[in-house]
């Protein structure tokens, strides 16, 4: 799969999305033994609702959507999230295109891109930090689950 194309996500993709999305995060919730971790949960409503609010793209190979990620401005952070490829798609560097494009966009005044992930999701944290994200901090969650949230500068 050698042509892809990263555009920006229109309302109209929401329910590939969706779908996308969960196919995505059942890797994570057997991982972290929790199948009601939110990518897993949110509604089709919700996910609009969230389109709404933040600048979201998706990457586009053989005639689907086969990645997606979004971001949102926080002050002078823009705050990354639900990146998610296709599983048969991984390990193409679909994810890291879409993050670079993510920080190619970032609005002006943006100082620092900001994500996390969970603690035993290996393959995630060896990809930001490849990308040049730190880890900032550990958040402790439930049943022993920690949130480990990764930062760096913008233009770097």
């Amino acid at each position: 799969m050698t042509d892809i194309a990263i555009h920006r996500v229109d309302l109209a993709d929401a329910g590939e999305l969706l779908t996308l999305q969960r196919a995505c995060y059942v890797s994570e919730a057997q991982l972290y033994k929790d199948c009601f971790l939110p990518p897993l949960t949110q509604t089709f409503d919700e996910l609009r609702a969230e389109l709404n609010q933040s600048f979201a793209l998706k990457a586009v190979g053989g005639g689907r959507i086969i990645g997606s990620a979004r971001a949102r401005r926080d002050g002078t952070v823009w705050r990354i999230g639900r990146v998610a490829v296709a599983p048969d798609a991984q390990g193409r560097g679909i994810g890291t295109q879409l993050l670079a494009e993510l920080e190619r966009q970032a609005p002006a005044g943006i100082e620092r891109f900001a994500l996390f992930t969970g603690h035993l999701s290996v393959a995630n944290i060896r990809l930001y930090e490849r990308l040049g994200y730190r880890e900032s901090r550990r958040e402790p969650l439930a049943d022993g689950v920690e949130l480990v949230h990764l930062e760096k500068a913008a233009g770097v």
